[in-house]
Parts: structure tokens; C-alpha cells; sequence
């Protein structure tokens, strides 16, 4: 190790105060766990990209991450880290065809997309975005896909639509998530920021409708492939089919029918899941490396009973693996080789109320065998159940949980990669799956 834990507990015995962020080590073994973590950013206020974004290069050598210097790389086998694109630029995803990174940037009233090759860092600037934003890329690189809200249905595609306050992001920053109960008890924060959100969805419902489209990132055409009164959100593109679309019904879980795919000629809409209970949520999907499973988080009811769920694209098989209370987490990922699943934990505020929730988890799945193997007469079209088996990877018991740790795998599946404040400052960690030595 480069830094034993040993040191650093010495160093806040005998000083009594509070150690700075130089004093934390950047590498130790996990005392409560026996994995090892890295930290594989320096500066402050570094950022791996949302738990659905793929972060990292075709060759699976770099890990994208975003700070306040800009957007840049991490190579995994050095921890080398390189300045690929200066901010102010938000980054989109990474290609998973060439690699490229794509971004947007505000110039003046206008917001552009560009391509930064991660190796030579050459960039494109590609195709302006007329309206609204956009938030992922297709497998083959050739579209974009985002919302805007109030079409102009005689006259068409409005330009300069950034004026356009309907257009406004509709992101709720952490410190606006506050509210009150009817006799003035504040909320606890993740009871204000479901009600803030129920707000939001009801004003979003008073207003005209929004529209998913799709924008091509040669000849920059906008095609509007679907309209709702529904607050859309939460695009992702399939992996593997440049065609296929998903997207969500924003708000309190509990009040939408979250889960939709759609085909980019606009056919196809389908609602992957039905609700069969009140109070029954899913959210925070994503689809499995080889594009063929979406997976989610499950609650029948919220906060009781909790599963992470998989449905097949193809077939509509339907695969629930049981967790328990503390094993909840705010994000759950699966490997590259669908094999293994990960999750980032969550405090006690959160939707399971885990008393000792505060980890980050490696799990393994087990079906549920057919007893005799003897199965059900109408096998085919039952859910698939199993059970999750964890294992703690790291305590988080220092991270503050208003930051989501956005767990995933690395490409050769022998590390997970997440960001914490456990230190301080938020910066990206790596945990190894293996045991320490």
C-alpha cells in the first residue's frame, strides 16, 4: 500500500483536531471489509458521471470524470489523469462505438455539441441544439436523444429557444429541498425532496406538452418521436440496438408509471412495468452491458420489500432478486458480464430507513431452484425470483448521502468505481472486488 491505515489513525490520536484532506491516505485496506480502496482523483470536487452513463473507453484502459478544472481522464492501470477538455463543458456520455466523449457547451444563447477523442484530445464541434437538451447517445454514434417542453404546433421547431422559459431546467438543487410539515416540523431531507418533486410534477402536468426527440449528429435534424403531459426524463439509449430508447415518467414514484422504451421512428412505445399494488415503486433503470436486460430497483411496497428487477428486451422474461433493508441502495449497477451486481447504500433518511445502510456492496445472484426440478405449468410466464447475496465492500459511514456514490464497474470487473465526500471534498474512489492480500 502506499498509505497504511496505521498512520493516519496516529496522526488524529495525537493531534487531537480534525485532519485535513492531506492528512486522509489516498490508499488502504477497508478495516470493516479487507478490500482495498484507491483514491483515484486528486482534485477536489471530482466527479465520476451518473451511476447510467457509460464512463469508460471502448478498451476499458479510461475512466471519464468531471471536476472543476474540466473533463478528463483516469487511466486505470497508471492513475494517470488527464485534462481532455477545459470547463466550462458538461459532459454527456462516452461513445461506446469510438470512445468519444460528448459534451455541450453554452456559446452566448446557443448550446452546441462537441466529440473530444480521449487519447489525442482532438475535438468536433458537431451540431447546435435548437431547444431543450439532450442526454445520450445511440450505440452507433450517429444520434442524440433529449426533451423540450411547448412545441409550436403551426409554426414548427421554434429556434433560439433559449429564452424560451419553458425550456428552464427542471432540476432541483439540494438546498431548495426543503419543506415543512402542517405544523411547521421540518421535513427530514429525503421527505422534502419528494414533496418538492410532487410539486414540480403537478405544475409540469398544467403545462403544454413535452416532446421527446431525437437529433442527428451529422446533419443536426430534430425529429420529435414522442409528446406527453408527462415530466420525461432520465434518457438512455441502449448499449447495443442504435434504434431502441428508453426513457421515465419523472415525480414521486409512487404517482407515475415510470418505465418506458420506444423505437427512434417513434413506434413502439412500451411500458416495461405495471403497477399491482398502491404504493408499489421502480425507478432508477438501466440497461445491462449487452443491451439485452433492463434492470431496476423494486419496492412492493415502498420501503418494505425490496428487489432488483430485470426485464428482457426480447422475450419480456422477468427476473426479481430479493435484498434486504440495509442492502437498499440509492443506485444499483451489474457487470459487464452480467454476473455480478453492485450497490452504493443509503442512510437512514432514505426510502428503506436501513438502520445500518451505509455501504457500498458487492452482490452476488441466486436463482430460486425448481424444487425436484419440477416446474410450474405456466413457468414460462412467472416472474424469476431469486435472492441477492452481499458482501460489503466499503464503510460509508463518513459519506453524506445528499451526494449519490453512483456505483460501477470497471470494464475488467476486478474493481468498483464510485465517488464519496468521506474525506471532505468529493473525489473518485476505486474499490477492489478481490480480497487484500
Amino acid at each position: 500500500m502506499k498509505n497504511s491505515l496505521l498512520p493516519f489513525l496516529l496522526i488524529l490520536l495525537t493531534a487531537g483536531t480534525t485532519a485535513t484532506a492531506a492528512e486522509f491516505p489516498t490508499e488502504w485496506v477497508d478495516p470493516a471489509t479487507g478490500h482495498r480502496v484507491v483514491q483515484l482523483s486528486r482534485e477536489p470536487g471530482t466527479h465520476s458521471l451518473y451511476f447510467n452513463q457509460n464512463a469508460y473507453t471502448p478498451d476499458g484502459r479510461k475512466l471519464i470524470v468531471t471536476s472543476p478544472s474540466g473533463i478528463s481522464t483516469i487511466d486505470l492501470a497508471t492513475r494517470a489523469i488527464e485534462l481532455v477538455v477545459p470547463a466550462p463543458a458538461t459532459v454527456i456520455v462516452v461513445g461506446h462505438k469510438t470512445g468519444a466523449i460528448y459534451y455541450s457547451k453554452r456559446e452566448g444563447a446557443e448550446n452546441w455539441i462537441y466529440a473530444a477523442d480521449p487519447e489525442t484530445k482532438a475535438i468536433r464541434k458537431l451540431v447546435r441544439v435548437p431547444r431543450g437538451g439532450v442526454a445520450t447517445v445511440n450505440a452507433d454514434e450517429t444520434l442524440m436523444a433529449g426533451t423540450f417542453s411547448a412545441v409550436d404546433e403551426e409554426h414548427g421547431w421554434q429556434r433560439g429557444g433559449a429564452a424560451d422559459k419553458t425550456d428552464k431546467k427542471r432540476t432541483i438543487g439540494q438546498a431548495e429541498y426543503t419543506a415543512k410539515w402542517p405544523d411547521g416540523t421540518p421535513m427530514v431531507f429525503a421527505e422534502a425532496k419528494e414533496y418538492r418533486l410532487h410539486e414540480q410534477l403537478a405544475r409540469i402536468h398544467a403545462e403544454p406538452p413535452r416532446s421527446l426527440f431525437t437529433l442527428n449528429l451529422t446533419t443536426g435534424e430534430v425529429r420529435v418521436i414522442h409528446r406527453e403531459s408527462e415530466w420525461l426524463n432520465h434518457l438512455q439509449f441502449s448499449p447495443t440496438d442504435p434504434g431502441l430508447l428508453m426513457f421515465c415518467h419523472e415525480g414521486p414514484w409512487h404517482e407515475v408509471d415510470r418505465l418506458w422504451t420506444i423505437r427512434t421512428d417513434g413506434t413502439g412505445l412500451t411500458k416495461v412495468h405495471t403497477r399491482t399494488m398502491n404504493m408499489e415503486i421502480w425507478g432508477h433503470e438501466w440497461f445491462g452491458a449487452d443491451g439485452k436486460t433492463i434492470w431496476y430497483d423494486l419496492q412492493t411496497p415502498r420501503g418494505e420489500v425490496f428487489w432488483v428487477a430485470g426485464y428482457d428486451v426480447a422475450t419480456g422474461r422477468r427476473t426479481w432478486y430479493a435484498l434486504d433493508r440495509n442492502e437498499w441502495s440509492v443506485h444499483f449497477n451489474v457487470s459487464p458480464d452480467g454476473t455480478l451486481f453492485a450497490g452504493d447504500g443509503g442512510d437512514r433518511e432514505m426510502v428503506a430507513h436501513a438502520p445500518d445502510g451505509k455501504w457500498l456492496y458487492l452482490f452476488r445472484p441466486h436463482g430460486i431452484p425448481d424444487v425436484a426440478g419440477i416446474k410450474a405449468p405456466n413457468a414460462a410466464g412467472l416472474i424469476h425470483p431469486g435472492r441477492l447475496v452481499a458482501e460489503k465492500m466499503v464503510n460509508l459511514s463518513s459519506h453524506n448521502y445528499k451526494l449519490e456514490p453512483n456505483v460501477t464497474f470497471s470494464p475488467d470487473q476486478k474493481w468498483l468505481i464510485f465517488r464519496s465526500n468521506m474525506h471532505g471534498a468529493t473525489q473518485v474512489y476505486a474499490v477492489e472486488i478481490a480480497k487484500a492480500k
